[in-house]
């Protein structure tokens, strides 16, 4: 393909600060969240296990997902050169090949500290690191199809993250109900990663990206990731009272039921709602997490 960057790409060396825009800080909340649900949700004392906390966090968030931030800026260096030609690759302020070598770097670099906090963490790592290239990267690229693309997501920062959050502090296999948890938390954000794909519905359509508001229409999609994001919750409250743990059960149903109400307005006009939406029942469904995460934590831990 023709390169259409900055000139000053050409050569030299990255800026600190450009690097830092690269891995883009603020993305790293949501599987740093999920992590440290993974560790509440374990039960094991956060006072004898802060520092593996700390540790595994950082993977998740400034090393795992900087990664894929990295990865997924390098490729699409071309179309950032049209629509964002601001960021640091088609600016030139990462200059030259540099922007591929930090994805590679710092894969590396997160696989190699994975491998210090445990045979489980590893793997899981690993896994993150694999999805984090195939969302971005030829050949499977999965971020053309609004099913695999988002479902990767999903998978990467929410339940691998949790998964890795328990699995760090408990040097073991999560208990099967912290796996059950995950799964699900991480099938309800397919949902999520589908409304975040609206704000670029003409975009994804000119360049043939085959997103879920492209190939359903917005309107539909929209409908469908409420479903998507309702229904493992409806699941996680009837869970948690099998478990015996009925009082949070019920928070995690009233906070289900607010998004009920969110979801009325966001569906009144998907597009206009949307980022309304992100910070409102999005915020409901992570709080949700976390009381799920606090529920199995204090049965796991032996305490009432």
């Amino acid at each position: 393909m023709h390169e259409t960057l900055a000139p000053a790409q050409r050569s030299g060396f990255p800026a600190p600060l450009a690097v830092l825009e690269l891995f883009k800080p603020i993305t790293w909340f949501a599987p740093m969240w999920a992590f440290m649900c993974g560790v509440v949700s374990s039960g094991a004392p956060f006072s004898e296990k802060w520092h593996l906390a700390l540790a595994g966090s950082i993977l998740a968030g400034p090393m795992i997902c900087a990664t894929s931030q990295a990865v997924n800026d390098w490729y699409d260096r071309h179309v950032d050169a049209i629509n964002e030609p601001n960021r640091p690759i088609p600016s030139g302020r990462i200059p030259g090949q540099w922007g591929l070598w930090i994805a590679i770097i710092w894969t590396c670099a997160s696989l190699a500290f994975a491998a210090t906090l445990g045979i489980w963490v590893c793997v899981a790592a690993t896994l993150g690191i694999f999805l984090a290239w195939a969302y971005s990267a030829p050949p499977l690229r999965l971020k053309q199809s609004g099913w695999w693309g988002p479902a990767g997501v999903a998978l990467s920062y929410e339940g691998i993250t949790w998964f890795t959050g328990a699995a760090v502090v408990t040097q073991a296999l999560p208990d099967p109900k912290i796996l059950i948890l995950a799964g699900l938390y991480a099938l309800g954000a397919h949902g999520i990663m589908t409304l975040n794909d609206f704000k670029a519905v003409e975009g994804d359509r000119q360049l043939g990206l085959r997103s879920l508001p492209v190939i359903m229409g917005v309107d539909k999609a929209a409908r469908f990731a409420c479903a998507v994001m309702a229904l493992p919750q409806i699941i996680v409250v009837a869970l948690l009272v099998h478990w015996g743990l009925p009082y949070h059960g019920v928070a995690v149903g009233l906070a289900l039921v607010a998004q009920f109400g969110l979801m009325r307005r966001l569906l009144s006009d998907p597009l206009k709602h949307t980022p309304w939406y992100n910070a409102t029942g999005t915020s409901l469904y992570v709080l949700g997490m976390l009381a799920s995460a606090i529920a199995v934590g204090s049965s796991l831990g032996g305490h009432p």
